[in-house]
């Protein structure tokens, strides 16, 4: 009877961990927990000490900091797949997990469908001739060297790709593989896992080929599985339901997607809304159920498809995604940096893209070309952006896969922040004050469009007293409007004040705080 070993890999939600592994290792099977190492080493400990009476649980004997794209993602799924295979000798499967995952069929439904196919579950599609890749850069994944993280290090990561295409930098692919792509959600036979294992002992130039690729967790195992196993043993589909909007985000189950997901001809779904109480509360329960019968219809992917397409053409009988999606969710933080001279605010969060974990956008609601991703075309436009204001954030939110997100907003935005404060996420707001010269106001007036380089000085002399009232007036309706969270730092105080204020604001270390406080030349023109 098949004994599933399933792989979790796990940055936050230390609770929902917990209950996740008690949940699937009631029924005999075993787990094995990769918890990011870049995350808080508190929830580690949490997981660790509440799981450590589990015979049926491990974890990767090696931690790595994990990032979206890199190779440290398929670094620690190999090492929890190889704490299992040291912990479970007798586990027949492994399943890929992540923390959003639950399970939609029974244990019994499970161990019987993985006993009547004898074959490795994995989406693996030829990498140049498949069309899996539906956006972004497709062939440079792979012949040209990735060292920095895309997400992170934006700017440094294409000007790192743009140099090597100037300088004919390619690298050929190793001759004897064929380069295959998938989903990372996978279930494999032991035989295949050992080979894998085995395979990454003795093949060092296809090792260090994937490690400098660009997201290898959707080639890596998919690669060599079709290297490795018959292709007669490999059904080339994962085994859990998933669904991407027309934004290429995954789309969130709620709680009365609950008999949508039994209808699946899957055993996992992804993902979970975290506000799914009743739907988690529910599945966790069916996973230890026994001769429960099951109707597949499988309508899941044709369904969203069609309710989707009605919306396209107006025939929709539900709301839009950005007017039903009203909130972003209990647990985000959303750190918003106020700050009237631009430059200023970006050079803090370019510190704190340095010094934490946590991604800054600057200026979205304020700057027509914002560096931001691309999430369908909303955007595009600071219209758009504006009107759709949260439905943006929470794309952002899923493609940085972060709780805790950094803004940085004009101070004119009153209407914005008080909309964000009134939402249900942790809001809070660091105004940063800056001293501003006649000549600093005169370049924003000329921003403002309220002069040119030929406009006369006794006019500049005239306006200025007006702009300088008008920044004052700004920041007295932020102070009077009552925000539960709001620090402020000024170019007036010593950097020590600015650092409490700071750890206060971004819940950081002291030391950490004080090193942006006294970043070099912060409040400079």
């Amino acid at each position: 009877m098949a004994k599933i070993a399933y792989i979790l890999l796990c940055h936050k939600n230390p609770q929902a961990i917990i209950q996740q592994a008690e949940r699937l290792t009631a029924a005999g099977d075993y787990m094995a927990i990769h918890f990011d190492r870049r995350a808080d080493p508190q929830d580690f400990h949490t997981i660790r000490t509440a799981l450590a009476g589990n015979p049926n649980v491990t974890f990767a004997h090696k931690r790595v900091k994990c990032g979206w794209g890199e190779w440290s993602l398929v670094q620690g799924t190999l090492n929890a797949v190889q704490a299992a295979i040291d912990a479970f000798p007798d586990a027949t499967h492994f399943y890929m997990l992540s923390g959003d995952c639950m399970a939609i069929k029974t244990a019994e439904f499970a161990h019987r469908f993985l006993d009547g196919n004898d074959a490795d579950f994995i989406e693996s599609f030829d990498f140049f001739e498949s069309d899996w890749i539906k956006t972004g850069i497709k062939e440079d994944r792979l012949i040209y060297r990735h060292l920095v993280n895309e997400r992170r290090h934006k700017w440094l990561f294409y000007a790192a790709l743009g140099l090597q295409r100037r300088l004919g930098l390619r690298r050929a692919i190793p001759t004897d593989i064929q380069v295959q792509i998938g989903s990372q959600w996978w279930c494999l036979r032991r035989r295949t896992i050992e080979w894998i294992l085995e395979f990454t002992r003795r093949r060092p130039d296809v090792m260090q080929f994937f490690r400098t690729s660009w997201i290898p967790d959707e080639t890596f195992f998919q690669t060599l599985v079709r290297h490795l196993v018959p292709e007669t043993e490999i059904q080339a589909r994962t085994l859990t339901f998933l669904m991407f909007s027309d934004y290429g985000l995954p789309v969130t189950f709620y709680n009365d997607h609950y008999d949508l997901l039994l209808a699946q001809d899957f055993l996992f779904a992804r993902k979970i809304s975290p506000e799914a109480e009743e739907l988690k509360a529910r599945l966790g329960r069916l996973y230890a159920e026994r001769q429960v019968g099951f109707q597949i219809s499988n309508e899941g992917q044709n369904l969203f498809r069609f309710l989707t397409g009605r919306g396209r053409v107006g025939r929709r009988f539900t709301m839009r995604v950005w007017e039903a999606e009203s909130t972003l969710g209990r647990d985000r933080e959303l750190m918003i940096v106020v700050c009237k001279k631009w430059h200023v605010a970006k050079r803090l969060a370019a510190h704190l893209g340095l010094l934490t974990s946590v991604p800054a956008i600057e200026y979205l609601f304020d700057e027509e070309n914002a560096a931001l991703p691309d999430l369908g075309g909303l955007q595009n436009s600071l219209a758009k952006r504006t009107r759709h204001r949260r439905a943006l954030m929470r794309m952002l939110y899923d493609y940085f896969d972060t709780d805790r997100l950094i803004v940085c907003m004009d101070s004119r935005n009153l209407e914005l922040l008080q909309d964000f404060f009134s939402d249900r996420s942790i809001t809070r707001i660091l105004e940063v004050e800056c001293l501003f010269s006649d000549a600093d106001l005169i370049g924003h007036a000329r921003r403002l469009g309220l002069a040119g380089e030929q406009t006369g000085k006794e006019t500049l002399q005239q306006l200025l007293p007006t702009l300088r009232n008008d920044i004052i007036h700004e920041s007295d309706l932020i102070n009077d409007a009552g925000f539960s969270d709001l620090c402020r730092i000024s170019e007036r105080d010593p950097p020590e004040t600015n650092a409490l204020k700071l750890a206060e604001f971004l819940t950081i270390p002291h030391d950490v705080a004080l090193e942006l406080a006294t970043t070099e030349q912060l409040f400079a023109d």
